[in-house]
Protein backbone atom coordinates (compact mmCIF):
# COMPACT_ATOMS: atom_id res chain seq x y z
CA UNK A 1 0.00 0.00 0.00
CA UNK A 2 0.97 3.82 -0.61
CA UNK A 3 1.35 6.42 2.17
CA UNK A 4 -2.52 7.55 1.01
CA UNK A 5 -3.28 4.12 2.29
CA UNK A 6 -4.83 2.82 -1.27
CA UNK A 7 -2.95 0.14 -2.99
CA UNK A 8 -1.30 0.88 -6.30
CA UNK A 9 -2.91 -0.01 -9.36
CA UNK A 10 0.16 -1.98 -10.61
CA UNK A 11 0.09 -3.78 -7.41
CA UNK A 12 -2.15 -6.71 -7.48
CA UNK A 13 -3.11 -8.20 -4.05
CA UNK A 14 -1.42 -11.69 -4.71
CA UNK A 15 1.65 -9.56 -4.59
CA UNK A 16 0.61 -8.00 -0.97
CA UNK A 17 -0.15 -11.26 0.28
CA UNK A 18 2.90 -12.48 -1.04
CA UNK A 19 5.03 -10.19 0.39
CA UNK A 20 3.25 -10.61 4.18
CA UNK A 21 3.74 -14.55 3.58
CA UNK A 22 7.22 -13.89 3.06
CA UNK A 23 7.63 -11.34 5.84
CA UNK A 24 5.96 -14.12 8.25
CA UNK A 25 9.21 -16.60 7.29
CA UNK A 26 11.74 -13.92 8.81
CA UNK A 27 10.04 -13.68 11.72
CA UNK A 28 11.22 -16.30 14.65
CA UNK A 29 8.52 -18.10 17.17
CA UNK A 30 10.35 -16.77 19.69
CA UNK A 31 13.05 -17.80 22.28
CA UNK A 32 10.67 -17.07 24.85
CA UNK A 33 8.25 -18.92 23.72
CA UNK A 34 10.36 -22.26 23.03
CA UNK A 35 11.52 -22.23 26.88
CA UNK A 36 8.05 -21.78 27.80
CA UNK A 37 7.09 -24.38 26.26
CA UNK A 38 9.49 -26.35 27.38
CA UNK A 39 9.16 -25.75 31.41
CA UNK A 40 5.25 -26.17 31.18
CA UNK A 41 5.94 -29.34 30.15
CA UNK A 42 8.08 -30.56 32.92
CA UNK A 43 5.95 -28.72 35.24
CA UNK A 44 2.98 -31.42 33.54
CA UNK A 45 5.14 -34.08 33.78
CA UNK A 46 5.76 -33.02 38.14
CA UNK A 47 9.04 -31.13 37.86
CA UNK A 48 9.76 -28.33 40.39
CA UNK A 49 10.20 -25.41 38.02
CA UNK A 50 11.02 -22.07 38.13
CA UNK A 51 8.72 -19.29 36.15
CA UNK A 52 11.16 -16.69 35.37
CA UNK A 53 10.62 -17.13 31.73
CA UNK A 54 7.75 -14.65 30.97
CA UNK A 55 5.96 -11.42 32.02
CA UNK A 56 2.57 -12.88 32.82
CA UNK A 57 1.41 -11.80 35.94
CA UNK A 58 0.71 -13.86 39.18
CA UNK A 59 -2.03 -11.77 40.68
CA UNK A 60 -5.86 -12.47 39.85
CA UNK A 61 -7.70 -9.88 38.93
CA UNK A 62 -9.86 -7.94 41.46
CA UNK A 63 -13.14 -9.43 42.60
CA UNK A 64 -14.73 -5.78 41.02
CA UNK A 65 -13.29 -6.90 37.52
CA UNK A 66 -14.40 -10.67 37.84
CA UNK A 67 -17.71 -9.70 39.06
CA UNK A 68 -18.40 -7.31 36.05
CA UNK A 69 -16.83 -9.85 33.61
CA UNK A 70 -19.72 -12.58 34.94
CA UNK A 71 -22.40 -9.72 34.54
CA UNK A 72 -22.03 -9.33 31.51
CA UNK A 73 -22.20 -12.91 30.12
CA UNK A 74 -24.61 -13.66 32.23
CA UNK A 75 -26.58 -10.53 30.22
CA UNK A 76 -25.91 -11.55 27.34
CA UNK A 77 -23.56 -9.60 25.98
CA UNK A 78 -21.65 -12.19 24.02
CA UNK A 79 -22.64 -11.10 20.42
CA UNK A 80 -21.06 -8.37 18.01
CA UNK A 81 -19.89 -5.18 19.39
CA UNK A 82 -18.23 -1.93 17.79
CA UNK A 83 -15.70 -2.76 15.64
CA UNK A 84 -13.41 -0.07 17.85
CA UNK A 85 -14.49 -0.73 21.34
CA UNK A 86 -18.17 -0.21 23.09
CA UNK A 87 -18.54 3.29 23.40
CA UNK A 88 -18.76 3.14 27.41
CA UNK A 89 -15.42 1.63 27.52
CA UNK A 90 -13.90 4.42 24.51
CA UNK A 91 -15.07 6.97 27.51
CA UNK A 92 -13.85 5.44 30.36
CA UNK A 93 -10.11 5.43 28.33
CA UNK A 94 -10.76 8.68 27.39
CA UNK A 95 -11.59 9.96 31.01
CA UNK A 96 -8.28 7.81 32.10
CA UNK A 97 -6.06 9.43 29.47
CA UNK A 98 -7.34 12.69 30.62
CA UNK A 99 -6.85 12.40 33.79
CA UNK A 100 -3.80 10.03 34.45
CA UNK A 101 -1.50 10.54 31.41
CA UNK A 102 -2.57 14.56 31.33
CA UNK A 103 -3.31 13.98 27.80
CA UNK A 104 -6.22 16.19 28.09
CA UNK A 105 -6.90 17.11 23.80
CA UNK A 106 -8.17 13.14 23.37
CA UNK A 107 -11.64 12.11 22.84
CA UNK A 108 -13.20 8.78 22.48
CA UNK A 109 -13.30 8.88 18.70
CA UNK A 110 -9.22 8.95 19.28
CA UNK A 111 -9.02 5.72 21.09
CA UNK A 112 -9.86 2.07 19.66
CA UNK A 113 -9.60 -0.91 21.56
CA UNK A 114 -7.26 -3.54 20.33
CA UNK A 115 -6.42 -7.41 21.19
CA UNK A 116 -4.11 -6.55 23.87
CA UNK A 117 -1.26 -4.16 23.45
CA UNK A 118 0.82 -6.37 20.88
CA UNK A 119 -2.26 -6.00 18.41
CA UNK A 120 -2.04 -2.59 19.12
CA UNK A 121 1.47 -2.25 18.02
CA UNK A 122 1.04 -4.51 14.95
CA UNK A 123 -1.90 -2.42 13.89
CA UNK A 124 -0.35 0.71 14.53
CA UNK A 125 2.94 0.51 12.49
CA UNK A 126 0.20 -1.74 9.79
CA UNK A 127 -1.31 1.51 9.51
CA UNK A 128 1.61 3.80 9.08
CA UNK A 129 4.48 2.33 7.43
CA UNK A 130 5.22 2.05 4.40
CA UNK A 131 7.59 -0.71 2.84
CA UNK A 132 11.14 0.24 3.50
CA UNK A 133 10.15 2.72 6.19
CA UNK A 134 12.35 2.40 9.33
CA UNK A 135 11.58 2.29 12.63
CA UNK A 136 14.14 3.38 15.04
CA UNK A 137 13.46 1.03 18.22
CA UNK A 138 15.88 0.45 21.33
CA UNK A 139 18.25 -2.51 21.91
CA UNK A 140 17.46 -4.65 23.91
CA UNK A 141 13.52 -4.58 22.83
CA UNK A 142 10.80 -6.96 23.47
CA UNK A 143 11.18 -9.43 20.61
CA UNK A 144 7.18 -8.30 19.38
CA UNK A 145 7.62 -4.99 18.76
CA UNK A 146 10.75 -5.65 16.17
CA UNK A 147 8.85 -8.31 14.74
CA UNK A 148 6.02 -6.27 14.10
CA UNK A 149 7.36 -4.14 12.29
CA UNK A 150 9.23 -6.16 10.21
CA UNK A 151 5.41 -7.95 9.60
CA UNK A 152 4.06 -4.09 8.46
CA UNK A 153 7.09 -4.04 5.94
CA UNK A 154 9.15 -2.00 7.96
CA UNK A 155 12.75 -1.96 9.13
CA UNK A 156 13.88 -1.92 12.52
CA UNK A 157 16.63 0.04 13.41
CA UNK A 158 18.13 -0.87 16.85
CA UNK A 159 19.91 1.87 19.42
CA UNK A 160 21.98 -0.22 21.72
CA UNK A 161 20.94 0.79 25.20
CA UNK A 162 24.13 1.10 27.91
CA UNK A 163 24.33 -0.50 31.15
CA UNK A 164 26.83 2.84 32.35
CA UNK A 165 24.25 5.07 31.17
CA UNK A 166 21.52 3.16 32.76
CA UNK A 167 20.08 2.04 29.93
CA UNK A 168 18.63 5.28 28.46
CA UNK A 169 17.08 5.61 25.68
CA UNK A 170 19.80 8.23 24.50
CA UNK A 171 18.46 10.96 22.42
CA UNK A 172 22.38 11.82 21.16
CA UNK A 173 22.33 8.26 19.77
CA UNK A 174 18.21 7.98 18.01
CA UNK A 175 20.01 11.44 16.31
CA UNK A 176 22.80 9.24 15.10
CA UNK A 177 20.53 6.30 13.78
CA UNK A 178 17.63 8.81 11.56
CA UNK A 179 18.58 8.40 7.84
CA UNK A 180 16.20 9.66 5.01
CA UNK A 181 14.47 6.58 5.25
CA UNK A 182 13.62 7.12 8.63
CA UNK A 183 9.90 6.96 9.91
CA UNK A 184 9.09 6.63 13.14
CA UNK A 185 10.74 6.05 16.92
CA UNK A 186 9.73 4.06 19.16
CA UNK A 187 9.74 4.19 22.82
CA UNK A 188 8.99 1.92 25.68
CA UNK A 189 8.97 2.90 29.03
CA UNK A 190 9.62 1.18 31.73
CA UNK A 191 11.05 -0.72 29.55
CA UNK A 192 11.21 -4.42 28.96
CA UNK A 193 13.43 -6.18 29.32
CA UNK A 194 15.45 -3.38 31.06
CA UNK A 195 13.24 -2.05 33.51
CA UNK A 196 14.58 1.65 32.81
CA UNK A 197 11.93 4.80 33.07
CA UNK A 198 12.68 7.49 30.88
CA UNK A 199 12.91 10.69 32.31
CA UNK A 200 10.62 13.88 31.51
CA UNK A 201 13.86 15.57 30.13
CA UNK A 202 14.46 12.88 27.84
CA UNK A 203 11.12 12.62 26.71
CA UNK A 204 11.71 16.17 26.06
CA UNK A 205 14.69 15.65 23.64
CA UNK A 206 13.09 12.56 21.79
CA UNK A 207 10.42 14.91 20.92
CA UNK A 208 12.67 17.60 19.72
CA UNK A 209 14.29 15.52 17.49
CA UNK A 210 11.42 13.65 16.34
CA UNK A 211 10.29 17.13 15.48
CA UNK A 212 12.85 18.68 13.92
CA UNK A 213 12.89 15.53 11.23
CA UNK A 214 8.79 15.35 10.93
CA UNK A 215 8.88 11.61 12.37
CA UNK A 216 6.19 10.19 14.43
CA UNK A 217 6.28 8.68 17.58
CA UNK A 218 4.94 5.29 18.63
CA UNK A 219 4.78 5.07 22.44
CA UNK A 220 4.46 1.55 24.51
CA UNK A 221 3.21 2.23 27.76
CA UNK A 222 1.99 -0.86 28.76
CA UNK A 223 4.28 -1.18 32.22
CA UNK A 224 2.32 2.65 33.39
CA UNK A 225 1.55 1.15 36.39
CA UNK A 226 4.36 -1.06 37.36
CA UNK A 227 6.92 0.87 38.99
CA UNK A 228 9.12 1.87 41.95
CA UNK A 229 9.58 5.06 43.87
CA UNK A 230 10.92 7.79 43.35
CA UNK A 231 10.87 6.61 39.76
CA UNK A 232 7.80 8.65 37.63
CA UNK A 233 6.15 7.34 34.65
CA UNK A 234 5.54 10.33 31.63
CA UNK A 235 3.34 9.86 28.86
CA UNK A 236 5.07 11.58 26.10
CA UNK A 237 2.01 12.89 24.34
CA UNK A 238 1.13 14.75 27.55
CA UNK A 239 4.62 16.68 27.43
CA UNK A 240 3.82 17.82 23.36
CA UNK A 241 0.27 18.72 22.48
CA UNK A 242 1.86 21.05 19.82
CA UNK A 243 2.90 17.61 18.32
CA UNK A 244 0.21 15.11 19.62
CA UNK A 245 -0.80 14.09 16.12
CA UNK A 246 2.17 12.45 15.22
CA UNK A 247 2.31 10.38 18.35
CA UNK A 248 0.66 7.04 18.93
CA UNK A 249 0.36 6.14 22.38
CA UNK A 250 -0.56 2.65 23.29
CA UNK A 251 -1.91 0.85 26.77
CA UNK A 252 -2.59 -1.77 27.92
CA UNK A 253 -4.92 -3.88 30.98
CA UNK A 254 -2.58 -6.67 31.21
CA UNK A 255 0.25 -5.33 33.98
CA UNK A 256 -1.60 -2.43 35.32
CA UNK A 257 -4.89 -4.82 36.19
CA UNK A 258 -3.25 -8.75 35.79
CA UNK A 259 -6.01 -9.06 32.88
CA UNK A 260 -3.23 -10.47 30.22
CA UNK A 261 -5.73 -13.57 29.36
CA UNK A 262 -8.43 -10.91 28.55
CA UNK A 263 -6.68 -9.54 26.17
CA UNK A 264 -7.93 -5.91 26.22
CA UNK A 265 -5.04 -2.93 25.39
CA UNK A 266 -5.82 0.54 23.40
CA UNK A 267 -4.13 2.92 20.56
CA UNK A 268 -4.20 6.35 21.30
CA UNK A 269 -4.31 8.80 17.71
CA UNK A 270 -5.29 12.09 16.93
CA UNK A 271 -4.33 11.68 13.52
CA UNK A 272 -7.17 11.77 10.65
CA UNK A 273 -5.00 9.57 8.57
CA UNK A 274 -4.43 6.85 11.01
CA UNK A 275 -8.02 7.33 12.02
CA UNK A 276 -9.42 6.25 8.39
CA UNK A 277 -6.69 3.06 8.71
CA UNK A 278 -7.00 1.54 12.28
CA UNK A 279 -10.80 0.40 11.94
CA UNK A 280 -10.14 -1.02 8.67
CA UNK A 281 -7.68 -3.30 9.67
CA UNK A 282 -9.63 -3.65 13.29
CA UNK A 283 -12.43 -4.51 10.92
CA UNK A 284 -9.83 -7.47 9.15
CA UNK A 285 -7.95 -8.93 11.50
CA UNK A 286 -10.68 -9.06 15.34
CA UNK A 287 -14.03 -7.65 14.44
CA UNK A 288 -13.47 -5.93 17.86
CA UNK A 289 -12.32 -7.48 21.00
CA UNK A 290 -14.23 -9.75 23.19
CA UNK A 291 -16.99 -8.51 24.31
CA UNK A 292 -17.42 -9.56 27.72
CA UNK A 293 -13.34 -8.13 28.30
CA UNK A 294 -14.59 -5.10 27.35
CA UNK A 295 -16.49 -4.89 30.10
CA UNK A 296 -14.18 -6.13 32.46
CA UNK A 297 -11.81 -3.66 31.57
CA UNK A 298 -14.56 -1.18 32.35
CA UNK A 299 -15.22 -2.04 35.39
CA UNK A 300 -11.28 -1.95 36.19
CA UNK A 301 -10.93 1.77 34.96
CA UNK A 302 -14.22 2.76 37.16
CA UNK A 303 -14.41 0.47 40.24
CA UNK A 304 -11.59 0.48 43.18
CA UNK A 305 -7.62 1.17 41.94
CA UNK A 306 -5.87 -0.22 45.53
CA UNK A 307 -5.05 -3.44 43.84
CA UNK A 308 -2.55 -1.30 41.86
CA UNK A 309 -0.13 -0.24 44.83
CA UNK A 310 -0.85 -3.71 46.54
CA UNK A 311 0.88 -5.29 43.14
CA UNK A 312 3.40 -2.57 43.07
CA UNK A 313 4.35 -3.63 46.47
CA UNK A 314 4.44 -7.35 45.81
CA UNK A 315 7.19 -6.65 42.79
CA UNK A 316 9.34 -4.33 44.53
CA UNK A 317 9.85 -7.47 47.46
CA UNK A 318 10.16 -9.81 44.40
CA UNK A 319 12.35 -7.65 42.47
CA UNK A 320 14.54 -7.68 45.79
CA UNK A 321 14.73 -11.09 46.18
CA UNK A 322 16.24 -11.72 42.81
CA UNK A 323 18.30 -8.66 42.85
CA UNK A 324 19.89 -9.86 46.28
CA UNK A 325 20.28 -13.65 44.81
CA UNK A 326 22.09 -12.38 41.69
CA UNK A 327 24.29 -9.82 42.97
CA UNK A 328 28.15 -10.87 43.87
CA UNK A 329 28.33 -13.68 41.15
CA UNK A 330 31.60 -13.75 39.37
CA UNK A 331 31.02 -12.79 35.43
CA UNK A 332 27.56 -11.34 36.05
CA UNK A 333 26.44 -7.62 36.05
CA UNK A 334 22.83 -7.18 37.62
CA UNK A 335 20.75 -4.15 36.68
CA UNK A 336 18.30 -3.32 39.50
CA UNK A 337 15.14 -2.77 37.04
CA UNK A 338 13.06 1.14 37.56
CA UNK A 339 10.07 -0.48 36.38
CA UNK A 340 8.79 -3.44 35.15
CA UNK A 341 9.00 -6.91 36.72
CA UNK A 342 12.37 -8.04 34.22
CA UNK A 343 15.56 -8.12 35.64
CA UNK A 344 18.72 -8.30 33.35
CA UNK A 345 22.18 -9.29 33.89
CA UNK A 346 25.33 -8.47 30.97
CA UNK A 347 27.36 -11.76 31.20
CA UNK A 348 30.95 -11.76 31.11
CA UNK A 349 32.48 -13.92 28.81
CA UNK A 350 34.57 -15.35 31.20
CA UNK A 351 31.75 -16.91 32.67
CA UNK A 352 30.93 -19.47 30.00
CA UNK A 353 34.02 -21.74 30.19
CA UNK A 354 33.27 -21.56 34.22
CA UNK A 355 29.73 -23.05 33.88
CA UNK A 356 31.04 -25.17 31.02
CA UNK A 357 28.68 -23.67 28.35
CA UNK A 358 29.72 -21.35 24.83
CA UNK A 359 27.07 -18.66 24.83
CA UNK A 360 23.94 -17.12 27.21
CA UNK A 361 21.38 -19.48 24.63
CA UNK A 362 23.24 -22.53 25.93
CA UNK A 363 23.28 -20.87 29.47
CA UNK A 364 19.39 -20.57 29.38
CA UNK A 365 18.78 -24.01 27.59
CA UNK A 366 20.52 -25.57 30.38
CA UNK A 367 18.89 -23.57 32.94
CA UNK A 368 15.19 -24.47 31.36
CA UNK A 369 16.38 -28.44 31.68
CA UNK A 370 17.08 -27.33 35.46
CA UNK A 371 13.58 -26.07 35.87
CA UNK A 372 14.67 -22.07 36.12
CA UNK A 373 12.94 -19.93 33.53
CA UNK A 374 15.04 -17.92 32.03
CA UNK A 375 15.88 -15.67 28.20
CA UNK A 376 18.80 -15.30 26.34
CA UNK A 377 19.70 -11.58 25.57
CA UNK A 378 19.86 -12.23 21.68
CA UNK A 379 15.84 -12.71 22.12
CA UNK A 380 16.12 -9.26 22.18
CA UNK A 381 17.97 -7.72 19.87
CA UNK A 382 21.30 -7.78 18.00
CA UNK A 383 23.79 -6.12 20.52
CA UNK A 384 23.43 -8.00 23.33
CA UNK A 385 23.99 -11.44 22.87
CA UNK A 386 25.86 -11.74 26.02
CA UNK A 387 23.15 -10.69 28.71
CA UNK A 388 20.24 -12.97 29.77
CA UNK A 389 16.75 -11.73 31.05
CA UNK A 390 15.14 -13.36 34.88
CA UNK A 391 11.10 -12.04 34.95
CA UNK A 392 9.31 -11.96 38.56
CA UNK A 393 5.59 -11.58 37.67
CA UNK A 394 5.62 -15.57 38.66
CA UNK A 395 4.31 -15.54 42.62
CA UNK A 396 6.71 -14.46 45.13
CA UNK A 397 7.08 -18.15 46.67
CA UNK A 398 8.35 -19.35 43.32
CA UNK A 399 10.63 -16.14 42.95
CA UNK A 400 11.70 -16.72 46.74
CA UNK A 401 12.95 -20.40 45.61
CA UNK A 402 13.40 -19.77 42.13
CA UNK A 403 16.28 -17.44 43.21
CA UNK A 404 17.69 -19.65 45.55
CA UNK A 405 18.13 -22.36 42.40
CA UNK A 406 19.09 -19.83 40.39
CA UNK A 407 22.08 -18.68 42.62
CA UNK A 408 23.32 -22.55 43.16
CA UNK A 409 23.60 -22.92 39.93
CA UNK A 410 25.21 -19.99 38.84
CA UNK A 411 28.04 -20.33 41.37
CA UNK A 412 28.03 -23.85 41.09
CA UNK A 413 30.17 -26.50 39.31
CA UNK A 414 28.13 -25.88 35.71
CA UNK A 415 26.75 -28.14 33.26
CA UNK A 416 30.10 -30.41 33.04
CA UNK A 417 29.44 -31.37 36.54
CA UNK A 418 25.68 -32.11 36.44
CA UNK A 419 26.34 -34.34 33.33
CA UNK A 420 28.41 -36.09 35.52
Amino acid sequence: MNRTGAMPAEIQWEDFTMALSESLDKVSLGKIVVIREQLMKAQAAGQTVYRLESGDPSFSVAPHVLAALQAAAAAGKTHYIPNDGIPQLRAALRDKIRRKNNIPAVTENDIFVTNGAMHALFVAFCCLLATGDEVIVPDPMWTEVVENVKLAGGVPVGVPLKFEKDFEYDPADIRKHITPRTKAIFLNTPHNPTGAVLSKETLLEIVAIAEEHGLWIVSDEAYEDVRYAPNQHHSIASLAPHYLEKIVSVFSFSKSYAMSGLRVGCIVTTSATLQSRIPKLLRCTINGVNSVAQWAALAALEGPQDQIPVMQAEYALRRSMLFDALTGIEGLRVFKPNGGFCMWAELDPKIYPRLGCKDAAELSEWLAQMGIGSAPGDAFGETCHDAIRFAFSCDTAMVRDGAVALRQALTGPGIAAADR
